[in-house]
């Protein structure tokens, strides 16, 4: 199938992580759970996800577990099973397949669909019945005419509902928010528009763009400047996603304090990194290397190597090489990244054709 997409639809599975533990403990269901770490609070880690009801006391992805522990003391804290979650969306990537649809995959729970029909809330409601089916488990579905308003739309229909955005509501539905609530504006992106004077939706559209350009740059000014009018791309791609590099990382329980415990620490996940890069046979261009120094603050280091390379031993060196760069501080998490060449027949988002595109 070729051409324009008629409707794009964003299927968003509703709080997935925790929903499939809940489905593997019935006990569980109306209670608040969080998931994160190997699931004790007590330890250093942050949560992957919130049931609802613990998010209605301020619990949040990307919270420490300790301070998710002390927001709601009485939460059922569980670790990642990382292998359940990837299982559980294999199932629901495979329901959305058997739709008359292009289906593009984001991430475990949510992918866009693309197809040409006269009802799209009908097949919303389709996707839906066939997630729980064959899971259990509910989604909320956002229909656009562009990828960003049918990936906004999804937010509107949450939990379990269906939400249509288009041209023709944009600037109801979305002229009056805060810029904060646009898909890829984030809080630092929200505060640099607001000292531009900009923090609506509706104000974002309408800026200058010439004034975004200058802030932001050539790129990315005029992505915001579309972004603000709810512009964007059209065509739901199925082509399998092509990772541009792999990454480890580890928060450690007892900080490192010496540079022979972070060299090692960073050997050992440059260790891994490697053979994640060896396995996917392509060869590395640029190492990096993440650091959270004590108590958390976040900085980073890479290098872009000489020529790209397979070599085992030389992107070893490359990575371990990194340590050096930490300071003399005490470290709580190291992460180490590799990126690599991307395949000639890979567009720019990092798919390589295999299938038809609508």
């Amino acid at each position: 199938m070729g051409g324009r997409t008629a409707w794009v639809l964003h299927v968003d599975l509703d709080q997935f992580v925790a929903a499939v533990e809940v489905l593997r403990r019935p006990e569980l269901a109306g209670r608040p759970v969080v998931v994160g770490g190997r699931g004790c609070p007590t330890e250093r880690g942050v949560v992957s996800t919130a049931s609802y009801e613990a998010r209605a006391f301020g619990v949040r992805s990307g919270m420490p577990l300790r301070v998710a522990a002390r927001r709601l003391p009485d939460a059922v804290f569980l670790p990642v099973d990382a292998a359940e979650y990837e299982a559980v969306s294999d199932r629901v990537m495979t329901a959305l397949r058997s739709l008359d649809a292009v289906v593009e995959v984001l991430g475990w729970d949510e992918a866009f669909l693309g197809a040409r029909t006269h009802d799209p809330e009908a097949l919303a409601r389709r996707a839906q019945d066939v997630v729980r089916a064959a899971t259990g488990l509910a989604c909320s579905v956002g229909i656009g005419d562009n990828k960003v308003r049918a990936k906004i739309a999804t937010g509107h229909g949450k939990p379990a509902g269906v939400f249509r955005l288009t041209a023709e509501n944009w600037s109801q539905v979305m002229g009056g928010r805060p810029t904060i609530e646009l898909w890829g504006v984030g809080t630092r992106v929200s505060r640099r528009l607001a000292a531009l004077g900009v923090t609506t939706v509706d104000e974002l559209g309408s800026a200058p763009v010439e004034a975004l350009v200058e802030e932001f740059g050539p790129r990315m000014g005029v992505w915001y400047h579309e972004l603000g009018q709810g512009l964007g791309p059209q065509t739901v791609d199925d082509r399998p996603w092509v990772p541009r590099g792999h990454s480890r990382e580890t928060t450690f329980q007892e900080n490192l304090t010496t540079p022979e415990e972070v060299r090692a620490a960073v050997r050992e996940l440059a260790d891994r990194v490697v053979r994640d890069v060896t396995d996917d046979g392509r060869p590395v261009v640029r190492v990096a290397l993440k650091i959270r120094y004590a108590p958390f603050v976040t900085t980073g280091t890479s290098r872009t190597l000489p020529e790209p390379t397979r070599d085992p031993a030389a992107l070893l060196e490359a990575l371990t090489a990194l340590a050096a760069r930490v300071e003399d501080r005490e470290v709580r998490l190291l992460g180490v990244r590799a990126e690599m060449v991307m395949p000639d027949d890979t567009d720019r988002a990092g798919r390589t054709p295999v299938r038809g595109r609508i």
